[in-house]
């Protein structure tokens, strides 16, 4: 054991040491804020750093990335707002030169003219003209013309509305935030196509993709894409030679004729865990309906097959809802399975653990509703932006909730731990063979407890650059991986009270595989990086240890045989069959969703040309919903399983299995997939703003292929209804005692 420790703390060590620095290059680094932007003629003041800032807290406001994107980060129906004023600045200052020059638009252009006139455009627009001494940002008066046009156009979407935009009427009214608002996007926009000083690529390194200002890949990206490649191969060799070394070495161990855990002692806080899957079911629902009205806004974007819902809740409303949602259910599922086993593993029940228990599900209940409630009053613009940054919309995808939320989830998160903690640490004491398995448990419950406020780490005011790298701490390594790390364990040791593998080798297992992923997943976290105002840095580490996140997904098909094989062990391992196909369904879309599509995304040079396309959104939902809610969902059948003691009726059960996986692999291939290829062809030959332009989303092969989702949506509706009905029975016949006898409960 002690050499499994020892390469599990190196790994955790190291890799923290290099997310760190590069955190702070990319602090050092960031794309700079002018003081002013000034128009070199006549030191016009165009923008403040107030107006650039209070731009961001505006656009936040009104959704962030829940409407449109910003350095290809948030939502897929809008453009990404960087690239489309980039692309529009551009033609507008062609077409003027184009009409001086030549009386002629600069598409009527011969070739030679037309050569001529990128070139001067390029040199305008990549030209880092900011004054670090002054902090003065300077911009020619023709250029000043290109932004009060783009300033207009813009104005207009956001006051007016925009139909193909899912952008409701009156999103943004006053001219004052219109301004602000437009000072934010032309800053996105300059450090994504000025070059850093003494480099040949802007602070984004070059992205988006658009020819008319040779925004194209960099060598960077290029060859760090082929090095992370070779990589994956190489430890994709490495660790399929150890696993035939290593898996068949564990200690041996006789199955036993009954199932151990068949009457297992019931306690009161175990009871107090139920009401949990029903609220758990009840936001499934909840998010499904709301899944359904966002994706209907890509085809109608102010309406609901003909009702004018945008009014009360517009695209950006119900998609922060639809992500919100579904982080709340899968966290509270594996919350409420952690507090479940708590008295199981220390064979006793803690003092106040069911008060514990319930607080804390009422602590969830006003968060998730008064979250949602800001969020609403957030983009209806019923808040001042300070107030909207602590009880409203915060802007940033699945961090949507105001900050006064996040910390009271977060001081959730710190009594959860405490709670389930404490009952670990007691079991550790036993110094039992269970000892290094529950250490590792203990360690991942902790670390979930204490990262979730690394989403605390910057402010109303931080940059963008600084934002995303904290906001990924949290969406990557806090859920990507420590969340990860307690599902790996805990399924360990359930099947190792089952008896069906010895706790010494499920603890070795556990710490050898929570290494074997955290050594790709800490530093991996860069990946979302790449192009998001941060040195190359990320690029460089972000593409090499992202790849090393995808080799023990390639060996997921031995994790579905061996799951698949649990069931012959012996007849009474056919009770626990529908929560092990769940966990089979887990490995599986982990091979497809988070591998396959993961890596699809992965490599610089992929992600260069189709982050924010529809190819992101086949990861998301194969990745969160398939690897992530599945194992939710088979963590509330095996609590509901060790609960009850009862035959159950396993057709609502089958029903949900294969609806919600068929269901999943309709919407992908049928729709996402084909969506998100011809975006990414378009992005490839002709600019990335083109690839999210309305033109491209509204064509009628597009528009055919977002009808065809609604068959994999039917499906995996029915596949939620069926799930979602079997836990709310099966939760309340518990509850009254009509599954198992609690006599014995304490």
């Amino acid at each position: 054991m002690k050499k499994v420790w020892t390469a599990f703390i190196t790994v955790v060590v190291l890799s923290f040491v290099a997310l760190i620095w590069v955190g702070t290059e990319i602090y050092q680094k960031q794309p700079p804020i002018p003081l002013e932007v000034k128009i070199k003629e006549n030191n016009e003041i165009l923008f403040s750093k107030k107006d650039i800032q209070e731009g961001q807290n505006i656009w936040e406001s009104i959704g962030g990335m829940e409407v449109g994107s910003i350095w290809g980060h948030g939502s897929y129906v809008a453009p990404d707002w960087t690239a489309d004023w980039i692309h529009r600045e551009a033609i507008v200052l062609l077409n003027k030169w184009a009409r001086n020059d030549f009386s002629l638009e600069y598409e009527d252009l011969n070739e030679e003219k037309k050569a001529a006139l990128k070139a001067r455009l390029v040199k305008e627009i990549r030209t880092n003209s900011f004054d670090n001494l002054n902090k003065t940002l300077w911009v020619s008066k023709i250029r000043k013309e290109a932004i009060q046009l783009n300033s207009e156009y813009y104005s207009k979407i956001f006051s007016e509305g925009h139909e193909k935009y899912a952008i409701q009427k009156a999103a943004l009214t006053d001219p004052i935030k219109l301004k602000r608002l437009n000072a934010f996007l032309f800053w996105t926009s300059w450090a994504a196509s000025t070059n850093r000083p003494d480099k040949d690529y802007t602070y984004t390194s070059n992205w988006p993709h658009e020819p008319l200002i040779d925004n194209t890949i960099t060598p960077d990206s290029q060859m760090w894409s082929g090095f992370s490649v070779v990589l994956l191969i190489l430890f994709i060799g490495i660790l399929a030679y150890y696993y035939l070394r290593n898996h068949e070495k564990g200690e041996a161990i006789e199955n036993p004729k009954y199932d151990p855990l068949l009457n297992m002692k019931l306690y009161a806080s175990q009871k107090a865990v139920l009401k949990y899957f029903i609220v758990i079911s009840l936001l499934i629902f909840l998010q499904i309906i709301l899944g359904i009205v966002t994706v209907h806004y890509s085809v109608e974007g102010q309406a609901f097959f003909g009702f004018e819902l945008s009014e009360y809740f517009p695209y950006s409303i119900t998609r922060t809802w639809h992500t919100q949602l579904a982080v709340f259910w899968i966290a509270a599922t594996w919350l409420a399975t952690g507090i479940f086993l708590a008295p199981m593993i220390s064979g006793k029940e803690m003092k106040y653990q069911v008060l514990g228990v319930n607080f804390l599900f009422i602590a969830l209940l006003v968060i998730v509703l008064g979250s949602m409630l800001g969020e609403w009053l957030g983009i209806h613009q019923f808040f001042s932006l300070t107030t909207n940054f602590f009880f409203g919309h915060q802007g940033f995808e699945y961090m949507d909730l105001g900050r006064f939320w996040q910390i009271l989830l977060g001081i959730g998160m710190i009594l959860w731990m405490l709670m389930v903690g404490r009952n670990i640490f007691y079991a550790i004491k036993r110094n039992d063979d269970s000892k290094h398995l529950l250490i590792m448990l203990l360690i991942a419950v902790i670390a979930i407890g204490m990262f979730f406020f690394s989403g605390l780490m910057y402010g109303e005011n931080s940059s963008l650059p600084v934002i995303n790298y904290w906001r990924w701490w949290l969406v990557h390594l806090w859920v990507e991986g420590f969340f990860e790390v307690f599902a790996t364990v805990t399924i360990a040791y359930i099947f190792s009270r089952m008896k069906i593998i010895s706790s010494k080798t499920a603890g070795k297992a556990s710490i050898a595989s929570a290494t074997i992923f955290l050594a790709g997943g800490i530093i991996g976290t860069l990946h979302h990086l790449y192009y998001s105002g941060t040195p190359v840095q990320a690029i460089a580490l972000g593409a090499t240890f992202s790849a090393l996140e995808v080799v023990p997904l390639t060996l997921m098909g031995f994790e579905i045989r061996e799951n698949w094989n649990i069931l012959k062990h012996n007849e009474w391992v056919q009770r626990y069959k529908w929560p092990i196909f769940f966990f089979i369904s887990v490995a599986f879309w982990n091979m497809i969703g988070a591998g396959v599509f993961g890596f699809l995304i992965n490599p610089p040079i992929a992600l260069y040309y189709i982050q924010g396309l529809n190819t992101t959104s086949v990861h998301a939902h194969t990745a969160m919903f398939g690897v992530y809610g599945m194992l939710g969902m088979g963590f509330i059948l095996i609590c509901l399983r060790l609960y009850s003691n009862n035959k159950w009726n396993e057709k609502p059960l089958k029903r949900a299995f294969w609806g919600l996986n068929i269901g999943l692999i309709l919407m992908v291939i049928l729709s996402l997939l084909p969506v998100g290829i011809i975006q990414a062809y378009t992005s490839i030959t002709k600019g990335y703003s083109f690839a999210r332009d309305a033109e491209l989303l509204y064509s009628p092969t597009v528009q055919v292929l977002k009808w065809l989702r609604i068959v994999g949506d039917i499906v995996f509706s029915i596949g939620i209804f069926y799930f979602c009905s079997f836990v709310i029975k099966q939760t309340i016949r518990c509850l009254f005692n009509k599954e198992r006898s609690t006599e014995n409960a304490k």
